[in-house]
């Protein structure tokens, strides 16, 4: 008879003859997503898929949580589910070998179908990658599993007879299993290096963009625009430290030289298809500008301020026959797509008012970084992102807000969304242990395309005492502040509201992002000491 190792010794064996099994399956999809493209990949079309059908609330707990992380822990937690996954398969076939290669076969599906039904799918081949992930696994489970149970006739040693008989062979397993170990991370390394070499033309033409000096340059940066207080935020946040929220797995790699942007729809006269140079030859202007995230909690850093080079979207729109709602357009909603199909949706009268309203191309000096857009972004200054800041875009449509709804819409989130007063203390850090004296208190202040009039420093349940501004850039752009606080020991509560220019203060009722963003006072508990 067909000896195999104790239960004790073959279901651990078993468990790790499916983790063995569901890394093949990921190393070979991912060598084959690489002809496919990155989309296409399982973990890439399943954490998409999840994002896309994942509550309102549970994606502003990860946001809340984990930050710009978010994406990261996702992903290792869909790698933890499928090792779970792929250790009960291995059990399984331990005793069902056929029912257990099959499950393989079965997330395959899965994987595949998430791949095809994503937005930014390219066609059937989406599925291929996770196909052969799950054909290779399932062959690799079924052949391990059977090493388990035959091996070379040995003689027994039970005196009856000493008739040959098939035992486990111990040896045969371990070599077997290291073999497909290095096997699969052989094609993984395979695979990583091919998708990097997948944007190696995005890449190219970005290092050979150069940023045309802009027809409209923006004002010099105010002297006294940037306190100096040791803690507070740079009045101009570097591109690597910009906030980065969207629902992109993988950050899109576009060549800059066979990107196009379409623009049609209700009211266009006159549809448009421009290249990345045809952007770069017109009269661009060039602004400071504060984005906001809706997800920004109040007090968050969800918050930058960056110079922005670019066209203008109102005369682009106007090119193509658009008017604004105002002067009788019939479109009251632009629809703005990415490459990864994603779709904001913004006020066609908002982006015409004689805002600086862009499709940028450069960011602090430099061709937009990839995480944050290039080759071409959108920016409105005034206007929370998730209606304005469309990365990536490659498609704007002109329609109305009743005949569509776009991504974040869909999602309980307020069709527009203009950027509410707000106010952040950079400075002390909460829980921080001051010594008694003089204490700067200092932060940043933003009402987009209002600008601030005044902020409002409050010690525990005191007065309110009227903070230093620094010199204003914008009405665009935030504004820095100071208090010089005469700290005494024990703990307080330090409270921060803003005034726009139009004499709205930060409301001090506290609600949470969605659906039109965050509202409250700031503030931070320290403790002085002697």
């Amino acid at each position: 008879m067909t000896t195999s190792p104790k239960w004790w010794v073959r279901l651990p064996l078993a468990a790790l003859s499916g983790l063995l099994a569901g890394f093949a399956a990921l190393a070979v999809a991912e060598l084959v997503s690489a002809a496919v493209g990155p989309q296409s990949g399982p973990v890439v079309a399943v954490g998409g898929a999840a994002i896309d059908r994942t509550p309102a609330p549970v994606k502003e707990f990860a946001i809340r949580h984990f930050g710009e992380n978010d994406k990261l822990i996702l992903q290792l937690g869909i790698l933890a589910t499928l090792a779970a996954l792929a250790v009960a398969l291995g059990v399984i076939a331990s005793r069902f070998r056929r029912a257990g290669s099959a499950g393989v076969l079965i997330f395959g599906v899965v994987g595949a179908t998430a791949a095809v039904s994503r937005p930014d799918s390219t066609g059937p081949a989406d599925a291929l990658p996770s196909v052969a992930g799950a054909i290779a696994g399932a062959a690799l489970l079924y052949w391990l599993i059977g090493r388990l149970t035959t091996g070379p006739h040995t003689r027994a040693t039970d005196g009856a007879g000493g008739r040959p008989e098939p035992r486990w062979d111990r040896r045969g397993f371990l070599v077997a299993a290291t073999a497909a170990a290095a096997a699969s991370a052989g094609v993984g390394a395979l695979g990583r290096s091919l998708t990097g070499m997948y944007g190696q033309n995005a890449v190219a033409s970005r290092d050979a963009v150069r940023l045309p000096q802009p027809a409209s340059p923006a004002a010099a940066i105010p002297r006294g625009a940037q306190l100096r207080v040791p803690g507070i935020s740079p009045f101009i946040t570097p591109n690597n430290a910009f906030y980065r929220v969207d629902t992109a797995l993988v950050v899109p790699a576009v060549d800059a030289s066979t990107w196009r942007l379409t623009i049609h729809g209700t009211g266009v006269t006159r549809p448009l298809a421009l290249t990345f140079q045809d952007l770069l030859d017109r009269d661009l202007i060039e602004r400071d500008i504060t984005l906001t995230c809706v997800s920004n909690e109040v007090g968050g850093p969800y918050v930058g301020n960056a110079r922005w080079i670019g066209a203008r979207l109102a005369d682009i729109l106007r090119e193509a026959g658009v008017k604004p709602p105002s002067q009788g357009g019939p479109a009251d909603q632009l629809v703005a797509r990415s490459v990864d199909a994603m779709t904001l949706g913004s006020p066609v009268e908002t982006v015409m008012d004689g805002r600086d309203a862009m499709l940028a191309v450069g960011m602090n000096g430099q061709p937009l970084p990839f995480a944050h857009g290039f080759p071409v972004r959108m920016v409105v200054p005034g206007l929370y992102g998730y209606v304005s800041a469309c990365k990536w875009i490659q498609d704007i449509e002109l329609t109305t807000f009743d005949s569509y709804d776009a991504y974040w819409v869909r999602r309980d989130w307020a069709p527009r969304g203009p950027i509410k007063t707000e106010s952040r203390i950079d400075t002390p850090q909460p829980f921080a242990r001051p010594k008694a004296g003089t204490v700067m208190i200092a932060g940043v202040a933003w009402a987009q395309h209002r600008g601030i009039e005044r902020v409002e420093v409050r010690i525990d349940d005191g007065p309110w005492n009227i903070a230093d501004l620094a010199a204003q850039d914008t009405t665009d752009t935030w504004r820095q502040w100071s208090y010089p606080w005469q700290a005494t020991p024990g703990g307080h509560t330090l409270t921060v509201r803003a005034t726009d220019q139009t004499g709205r203060t930060q409301t001090e009722n506290r609600t949470g992002t969605v659906p039109d963003g965050a509202s409250g006072w700031p503030s931070v508990v320290v403790t002085v000491s002697r």
